[in-house]
């Protein structure tokens, strides 16, 4: 097994998630630069967090016309498990490979703290280690992080159980006070009709050591790893 952590410039949190899963997980990963257009022996790829190309014309906007994006969506399309943390799921929603749009928070500036997360679905590759409803922790680092979407494509997801997480109060409950960038219906992460294209604001790999305030976020690569074993 072997995951793809891809790097553009201005990506800075590529490194975190190598660490996390070669010295956590345990399992092989190595980071590819973005002019590296073949991703071939690669069971995964990671699109990291940070802010690829400055986020000059719209976040993600410029690492999304890149040439790797192309073997992102090959190596997709064999149903290999992609994962888009915060800038990474900006890129993939200007791919058009998520739905939606990653826009300026409703209260114009960066937001860099913990949020409470509602599982909404365990049937994906990535969240098969969570329970459905359970309340867990990870931090968001965004400016550009509110969730758009039209309301019939609001109503898919939903219908197709698309919608993965959904930022809470620390009891379960959907609230405005909760919600940290405005995002409609409070969705803080989706995958696609596939399920295997993930894309989420809050960072995973910053919670994914009981030292740095939790470790919810490690269940996320330890279920792309079953996936990928179980598949691949």
């Amino acid at each position: 097994m072997k995951i793809a952590i891809l790097q553009f410039g201005g990506t800075n949190c590529d490194l975190d998630v190598l660490h996390i899963l070669k010295d956590v997980v345990g399992i092989d990963a190595e980071t590819v630069w973005y002019k590296q257009e073949n991703l071939t022996g690669f069971d995964g790829v990671v699109v990291p967090g940070g802010f690829s190309y400055g986020d000059y014309l719209r976040a993600g906007a410029i690492a999304a016309r890149t040439p790797i994006m192309n073997s992102v969506k090959k190596l997709a399309a064999e149903g290999k498990p992609v994962l888009g943390i915060c800038n990474g799921f900006q890129i993939l929603t200007e791919a058009r490979v998520l739905e939606g749009a990653l826009t300026t928070n409703e209260y114009p500036k960066f937001r860099c703290h913990w949020t409470n997360l509602r599982v909404e679905t365990v049937d994906t590759p990535f969240t098969s280690k969570f329970r459905k409803g359970e309340i867990i922790r990870m931090p968001i680092a965004h400016m550009e992080g509110q969730f758009y979407a039209e309301e019939k494509t609001l109503a898919e997801l939903d219908e197709n159980e698309q919608v993965v997480f959904r930022y809470v109060d620390e009891n379960g409950k959907v609230t405005d006070a909760a919600n940290p960038n405005g995002s409609l219906e409070n969705i803080a992460g989706i995958v696609n009709p596939s399920r295997n294209i993930f894309g989420l604001m809050p960072h995973p790999e910053r919670a994914s050591e009981s030292i740095l305030g939790s470790d919810h976020g490690l269940r996320v690569f330890e279920s792309m790893a079953d996936y990928i074993t179980e598949n691949f």
